[in-house]
């Protein structure tokens, strides 16, 4: 698979990634079988699918723990990303960005991985209590001291922080301003995907303009870009989806021309090739900084999401991306 680099430490990963949530949280509970999910992860790093992101919110920490049953044998073929910041109760989840906090949980994080060193410790969320700067210079000495390589930032919700002319992304590139100056950030993970392109007004640009790194989160729009929903088939209570307002029948239904699209330029390249992997090519196309991190919990899909590395998109294609509708969901 084809390298690309992350940040000023040129970071070399897959240029695709996988995303190892859906193994253990937020999608459906009762389809979630830890050793399925190991070979999952041996297939991706297989086929050159390196960098492996997860969470210590995850689960909480059963997804880093599953990681760690595949680092323990094949360390060296992994670029593991991690995440640190928000603490999961019974009804709610919480920032915590005190440093004393951050440097035991990492601690404990590198217990359940089963290394020595996190290769990206990203901050999930900062703490409104603690200034950022703490947070992050307690990541920094965590730097000096082996235990991480290099530092990310998650991205505030984009419509959390949608305020007029301050843009989508405003939030997340004060925070990012402000921790650039204790050190530096080697990569910033937010949404980007055919159905959701907002990163590409402000934040994609400002990190191709600083030499950081971007993880595309969510490059398949949680599924629905990979043709296989069905509108109405309903999400089990657990799964995100049932209250994600792009996932309601009627707005599932009324999204299908984006699918439609994506099905068409596929049939272009071949019978092959899957809408799935045209809108990670599309993901991949945006540049050489970025690399998509779809989340996959089957053997299949990871290898169909590798895959995606070799699709070359035209003009055309990327053109008839460009025209096809905007994504419509219960906010609009």
């Amino acid at each position: 698979m084809e390298r690309r680099t992350i940040g000023a430490a040129a970071l070399e990963v897959g240029a695709i990634g996988l995303g190892c949530m859906p193994m253990s949280w937020a999608y459906t509970g009762s389809r979630q079988r830890g050793d399925e999910s190991v070979r999952t992860v041996h297939a991706a790093l297989d086929r050159g699918s390196t960098l492996l992101d997860t969470a210590d919110m995850y689960g909480p920490f059963t997804n880093e723990l599953l990681l760690g049953r595949v680092l323990k044998e094949r360390r060296g073929d992994a670029f593991v990303s991690t995440k640190c910041g928000l603490l999961v109760g019974e009804q709610h989840i919480v920032a915590n960005g005190r440093p004393g906090y951050v440097k035991r949980a990492c601690d404990a994080s590198l217990r359940r991985l089963q290394t020595d060193s996190i290769d990206l410790y990203q901050l999930h969320r900062a703490d409104p209590e603690v200034p950022v700067e703490e947070t992050w210079g307690a990541m920094a000495e965590l730097v000096g001291a082996g235990k991480v390589r290099a530092l990310g930032l998650c991205a505030v919700g984009a419509r959390a922080t949608r305020r007029g002319r301050a843009g989508l992304h405003a939030g997340t590139i004060r925070q990012l301003e402000r921790v650039q100056q204790v050190f530096p950030v080697s990569a910033v993970e937010a949404e980007l995907s055919v159905w959701s392109p907002d990163a590409l007004e402000t934040l994609l640009p400002w990190c191709e303009a600083r030499g950081v790194g971007f993880l595309a989160a969510m490059p398949l729009g949680n599924g629905f870009l990979t043709g296989t929903l069905t509108p109405g088939q309903g999400f089990e209570p657990d799964d995100l989806r049932a209250r994600h307002p792009r996932f309601t029948a009627e707005m599932m239904a009324a999204n299908q021309p984006i699918v439609a699209g994506l099905r068409r330029i596929a049939a272009r390249h071949g019978e092959a090739v899957t809408p799935a992997q045209v809108a990670l090519a599309w993901v991949l196309s945006r540049g050489r900084h970025v690399v998509p991190v779809p989340g996959a919990k089957r053997e299949r899909w990871a290898a169909e999401n590798a895959a995606a590395a070799e699709l070359r998109l035209t003009e055309r294609d990327l053109a008839e991306i460009g025209e096809l509708p905007r994504a419509r969901g219960s906010w609009d």
